[in-house]
Order: C-alpha cells, then sequence, then structure tokens
C-alpha cells in the first residue's frame, strides 16, 4: 500500500522545506518504494512561496482525505507572526487522523501553538529556536539538532534540514539501505556530521536575562581564548565562584565550564573552515592543544576537526601560500 503524505503549505513558505523532502520521496518511488504525496492548504488553490514561484492547485485540507504522515512546511513570518486560524485549523485536522507529523523549519510553531509538542523534544531553525522556547515553555527545544523524533512527532531545523528529516522518514519505513541509496544519488549525506548540525550552539542559547551575565558572555564572546576560568570569570563579575555557577544554570541551563567550551568551540570551527590549521584554531580559539581540540570535537560533534574541515570548507577558501613560504603552506596543510 503506497504511503500517503500531505505537505501543508500556505502564502509565503518557504519553497525548499517542500521541494528537498518532495524530491527524496520522488527517489524513493525510483527505488521501488513508492510515496503518494499531495499539496494541502488551508484553502487549496495556488499557493505563492516566499521565492516567488508558484505551487499550482493545492488541495484544500478538508478534502484532503486520510493520510499516513502530515508534513507541515515553514516560514520565517511564521516565527514572527505565529501561524493563522486557518492555517492552524488545516493543521489540526490533518495531524488528527495522521500517524506520523513532521515539521520542517519554522513549521514547528504550527505543531507548538497546537499543543501538540508539549512536553515533547523539538527542534527548529538555530534562529528561530529562542523564541520557539520563549513563546512555547513546556517544548523542550533542541537548538543544535538538525531533526528530533519524540513519538510519532517529528521536527527538523532549518530548511535544507528537511531533507534530512525526509531521509530518516524512508529509512524508518524501508531502511538504512534505501536511504543510503537516495542519499547517494542526490548527492547528501546519509547522515550529517554533528559538525554542521545548527552551526553555533552557545551562540544560539537563551540571552542571559541579568546584566551581569549578559556582560560576563559578552566579554567571553569577543574574545575566547582570554582566561574564562571560573575564577577569573567570578572576578570579572565580582561574585562568588558558586554562585556565578548558580547564575549559568538558571539562565543558560548549563555551567560556565561548559559554556565556554561550546564558545570556544564555535570560534575553532570557524577559524579551521577560514583556512587554520589544527593546532592554530586550537590555540586561537582558546582551547590550547590538538588533543584538546579533538577531544571537544568528538564530544560535541561527534567527527574530527581534519574530518570537519574536508566535508563543510566553503569553495572560497583563501589562497593557498606562495611557493616561496613552504613553512607556512605546511603548517596549514
Amino acid at each position: 500500500m503506497t504511503h500517503r503524505v500531505a505537505f501543508l503549505v500556505f502564502d509565503g513558505v518557504t519553497l525548499l522545506d517542500v521541494s528537498g523532502p518532495l524530491e527524496v520521496l520522488h527517489q524513493a518511488g525510483q527505488f521501488g518504494h513508492p510515496y503518494a504525496p499531495v499539496l494541502v492548504s488551508p484553502r487549496g488553490g495556488d499557493v505563492p512561496a516566499a521565492s516567488g514561484p508558484t505551487l499550482a492547485a493545492t488541495t484544500a485540507a478538508a478534502d484532503a482525505g486520510p493520510v499516513d504522515t502530515l508534513v507541515v512546511a515553514g516560514a520565517d513570518h511564521l516565527a514572527v507572526r505565529g501561524p493563522d486560524d486557518d492555517l492552524l485549523t488545516a493543521a489540526r485536522a490533518l495531524a488528527d487522523q495522521a500517524a506520523r507529523v513532521a515539521s520542517v523549519c519554522s513549521g514547528a510553531f504550527v505543531l507548538a501553538a497546537l499543543g501538540l509538542l508539549d512536553g515533547r523534544r523539538a527542534t527548529t531553525h538555530w534562529r528561530h529556536a529562542q523564541t520557539l522556547a520563549r513563546r512555547h515553555p513546556r517544548v523542550r527545544v533542541e537548538p543544535d539538532a538538525l531533526h528530533v523524533r519524540d513519538g510519532r512527532y517529528l521536527t527538523s531545523a532549518g530548511i535544507s534540514a528537511g531533507i534530512d528529516l525526509a531521509l530518516a522518514l524512508v529509512e524508518h519505513d524501508h531502511g538504512a539501505n534505501v536511504a543510503r541509496d537516495i542519499a547517494r544519488e542526490l548527492v547528501v549525506f546519509m547522515q550529517r556530521p554533528g559538525g554542521q548540525s545548527q552551526f553555533s550552539t552557545a551562540l544560539a542559547t537563551p540571552p542571559a536575562r541579568s546584566d551581569l551575565l549578559r556582560s560576563l558572555t559578552a566579554s567571553v564572546l569577543a574574545d575566547p581564548a582570554a582566561d574564562h576560568s571560573l575564577p577569573a570569570m567570578a572576578a570579572y563579575a565580582a561574585v562568588s565562584t558558586r554562585h556565578l555557577t548558580r547564575l549559568f544554570q538558571t539562565e543558560l541551563n548549563t555551567t560556565p565550564a561548559r559554556w565556554v567550551e561550546r564558545v570556544r568551540l564555535d570560534h575553532a570551527q570557524r577559524l579551521l573552515l577560514s583556512g587554520h590549521s589544527i593546532t592554530s584554531a586550537a590555540h586561537h580559539s582558546g582551547l590550547g592543544s590538538d588533543e584538546t581540540l579533538r577531544r571537544a570535537f568528538a564530544r560535541h560533534l561527534g567527527t574530527t576537526p581534519t574530518d570537519y574541515r574536508r566535508r563543510f570548507a566553503t569553495t572560497h577558501r583563501q589562497s593557498p601560500s606562495p611557493p616561496r613560504q613552504p613553512a607556512e603552506q605546511r603548517q596549514h596543510r
């Protein structure tokens, strides 16, 4: 029996939130595992995407019939203004009958507004993670995840992460080999290394509420390689180490040491992608040694600095050093 998947779209939808997962499902059919996708909107008809093209002749939610999986696409305005009543009504009707409910990017705001994510783990685009957590405090937001499954609900990070989510759906339905064949056909990762999960975890954490902690965290972000030991930070903030630890736990839900390590790791990632050697990135980020950098990458990102740079370095990398500087060339290999 063909699995029927409804993509809920609306005016101003992000096109790649829809087209990326749709292509994954199309490729599944090419490998002998067909899905039956249908574009659904609150009222049916043509739906203009944010980037200009129009999704033509969508089906009205009331006429969609039974679906096995619902995928709610995203758009920036869902995070800014919240979903409107028509969209919520359509999503509720479709979600009530679907065995599996998913969202791409800010589509999570629709599921959260319906209360479907209360008490559950979820993610969204890193830029909107703070807003989702603040607006829906009962949702356990994971700002650094590419996609999260909790029960019958799946949420994914921003835009292209919808492809990762769709591959996860196919793997669940038909196994890892089918998903791997599709990933190879689309020239994407079957499972992206954590190094590109959502980039800056430390910078995506909710801002500190107190002036004291805001000033301190700003000083760390401005110079990650400086002395940011617990005693040094406590002295900067003119509080006891115990009180500072309590502030971090209360406002940022982490310890000072863990937060500083993530800031330094974020900085090291940027240094590696700009052409620094592993030794240079470790030194200038404040992590210190190559081994400390490698351990941080393994612990938080599940990859190595070398593999991270190989996979994620931009095509606009810095020009290599001229031949007359062989020592510098060797350093940056």
